[in-house]
């Protein structure tokens, strides 16, 4: 019999099997993920350089003690999966990521005038794309750029996505000597027709060879990410999918539902609505995956993420310290986020900063000796608060609103009236439970967190239509 590391599992497990997925179906409605808050169609081109310039300076004041985070988005893939939503670059000529390093060394150079005395680093992600293209030289050139100007702190997270396929054992060697700790393994679904058809094939033996060697090498809290909702998709075989995961045993899992988006990305336009699941359907592997890791004893964390009990992020879920920003869930908060290459999010001071998404327009602008900076949002005050509300509820389920509003000077209930009225809708459906100003999300309702989260999102309030901007709730 499995033990669940969290009390009620065994119940909940019970109940899921009388739950009516076309009630939850339902429930769904388009809304933000909320990696950020404001979310990003909030924000404003009146953001640029200057205005991150400002901030990162602030930043530099808070001294050498206070470490950073950092991302760097590698955005090269040799091919186009028709699935992808991420900002990608197909490239097949290796010498184009050789350019983009030389830009980035450009970016992290600018940086650093600002930042003077702040060149610690807590957690350190390569995100992509795929930052495995770069071959092996490119990946010393790129730990040298940035190694020769920050230095991990003790206990500092390094990691970075990897895919199988065009990953070696030789660079997890390379990347594991640098002092890379953890890695994201993108799988999607083993079933070989799902895999044809979206343009990723990938053998669960491969995937499993590469895994053995991460461990062997000593990676830790490694990540394997599954999409529900990919054309082709059934029931069945979805299920293998599961099992073979399962008997790996990652320390962590993210299922993601694939988002349809073509008038977004272009790449998604070669198979139609008519291709992928039905609601219903999409529903039923999304619950086959939630039943399957939760059965195996993983914690649930947010939505869509599982992590094992020993795991750093399962226990700061159930401890309720569970932190989210843009490169995920983590244990580890950084008051400040730099981001560098296209597309990439800095978080400085109450600042979103993005760059520039095309490569010519970020080189130009690099080359004219400023940061990349295109759009983003200075966070208010109320933003300030609203965001730790919302990612209390994604992070950790539960949420005290009088724990937030005190320091603050503010009388919780009567600044949330409205949202705490609003809140009787999810109440009286069974995805939470309100006792004063502290808001639990029941078992039934992180399936839908999004819903609960969505209450107290103001900018949500005002439009008039989230329809073509977010994606469902389930």
């Amino acid at each position: 019999m499995t033990r669940h590391a969290e009390a009620g599992t065994a119940a909940w497990l019970e109940e899921l099997s009388r739950v009516e997925p076309d009630a939850l179906v339902r429930l769904s409605k388009p809304g933000p993920r909320y990696t950020s808050y404001p979310t990003a169609p909030e924000w404003s081109d009146e953001v640029g350089p200057d205005q991150l310039e400002e901030r990162l300076e602030r930043a530099d004041a808070e001294g050498a003690h206070s470490p950073l985070s950092m991302y760097v988005h590698v955005p090269f893939c040799r091919n186009m999966c028709s699935y992808c939503g991420c900002n990608v670059v197909v490239a097949r000529r290796q010498e184009r990521a050789d350019l983009y390093l030389d830009y980035l060394e450009r970016e992290l150079d600018l940086l650093c005038e600002r930042l003077t005395s702040r060149r610690s680093l807590i957690q350190l992600h390569l995100g992509g794309g795929t930052p495995t293209y770069l071959n092996e030289a490119q990946l010393t050139r790129l730990w040298s750029l940035i190694s020769d100007r920050f230095t991990p702190a003790e206990g500092a997270e390094i990691a970075l996505e990897i895919d199988p396929v065009v990953t070696t054992t030789d660079q997890l060697d390379l990347l594991r000597g640098f002092g890379f700790n953890r890695v994201s393994m993108g799988i999607q679904d083993f079933t070989p027709e799902v895999q044809e058809r979206v343009g990723r094939v990938q053998t669960v033996e491969l995937t499993r060879a590469l895994y053995q060697h991460a461990r062997d090498l000593g990676f830790g809290g490694i990540n394997f990410d599954l999409i529900f909702g990919l054309p082709r998709q059934r029931l069945d075989t979805f299920q293998a999918t599961l099992d073979r995961v399962l008997e790996m045993g990652p320390d962590r899992v993210a299922v993601f539902g694939y988002a349809h988006v073509p008038w977004m990305k272009p790449n998604q336009r070669g198979f139609t609505e008519q291709e992928l699941p039905d609601a219903v359907a999409r529903f039923g592997l999304y619950m086959a995956a939630l039943r399957g890791f939760l059965d195996a004893g993983y914690v649930q964390i947010g939505m869509d993420h599982f992590a094992l009990p020993d795991d750093e992020l399962a226990r700061a879920r159930l401890a309720r310290r569970l932190h989210r920003n843009f490169q995920g869930y983590t244990v580890l908060p950084a008051s400040d986020i730099i981001a560098l290459g296209i597309t990439g999010i800095s978080e400085v001071q109450g600042l979103y900063a993005q760059n520039l998404k095309p490569l010519a327009r970020y080189y130009r602008a690099l080359e004219a000796g400023r940061l990349a900076t295109e759009r983003g949002c200075l966070l208010s005050d109320e933003d300030r608060l609203r965001r730790d509300v919302i990612h209390q509820i994604m992070c950790n389920f539960h949420v005290d609103l009088e724990q937030l509003c005190a320091p603050r000077g503010i009388d919780a209930r009567a600044h949330f009236a409205t949202e705490l009225a609003d809140l009787d809708a999810c109440i009286a459906a069974g995805l939470a439970r309100r006792d004063g100003a502290t808001i639990e999300v029941t078992p039934l309702g992180r399936i839908l967190v999004r819903n609960v989260a969505m209450v107290f999102d103001t900018y949500l309030r005002k439009r008039a239509d989230a329809r073509g901007t977010f994606s469902k709730t389930i």
